[in-house]
């Protein structure tokens, strides 16, 4: 089990200049975190009008290390995170391709999706999830889905999920998620969109199936 870092930016006049401010600091300590594999992905999230609306991070560490993570990240630090969350998350082993590579895009490429499991939805997850990974796996193979995995809780139940998808509109995911078994059978109930791009980082390979 990892930690799934959320954070929100600000929304005032000064917020993208706070993120420009210390992006340097930031890229230096992510990148050391993804060299010495204890960063997994991050990113970006931006609003359908372009604005960016936060990060979202992805550690290979347990509570203790996401917050070590916390103490050193400038956007933490240095109020460019209005807020964030730490939540326990679990990266679905699957054939996923290699990270994206080359210069950073000057647009977004990909989509990601933060769903939330509605009540009740422990026997929904169970009865879809068969035909949820049959869906996926073949994503992941080809390149569709970036990366996937479970938002857990304290007891490291299943509460949600997080996905990436290589899609660059939010109108594009959204129209690719209403097709999946955990949507139709009503897992998810709250879900939110954004855009990303990535940063070419060192990143090591995803989690596989053993």
């Amino acid at each position: 089990m990892g930690y799934v870092i959320i954070a929100w930016d600000g929304t005032d006049k000064h917020a993208l200049g706070r993120r420009m401010a210390v992006r340097d600091r930031h890229l230096e300590v992510i990148t050391r975190w993804a060299k010495a594999g204890r960063l997994q992905l991050g990113f970006p999230t931006f609003r359908a009008d372009g604005s960016i609306a936060g990060s979202i991070m992805f550690l290979d560490e347990d509570e203790v290390g996401a917050k070590e993570y916390l103490s050193e990240e400038p956007f933490a630090r240095e109020g460019v995170w209005q807020s964030y969350e730490a939540r326990p998350f679990r990266i679905a082993p699957l054939e996923y391709q290699p990270l994206p590579g080359g210069p950073m895009p000057d647009k977004p490429t990909h989509s990601v999706v933060i769903a939330e499991d509605g009540e009740n939805a422990v026997a929904k997850r169970i009865a879809a999830r068969g035909a949820h990974f049959d869906r996926v796996s073949g994503l992941a193979k080809d390149g569709t889905l970036t990366l996937g995995g479970a938002l857990l809780n304290a007891k490291g139940e299943m509460v949600g999920s997080i996905a990436i998808t290589r899609h660059a509109t939010e109108a594009e995911a959204r129209a690719f998620w209403a097709e999946d078994p955990y949507v139709k059978e009503g897992v998810w109930q709250k879900m939110q969109f954004f855009t990303t791009r990535f940063a070419p980082l060192p990143y090591k390979p995803l989690p596989r199936p053993e």
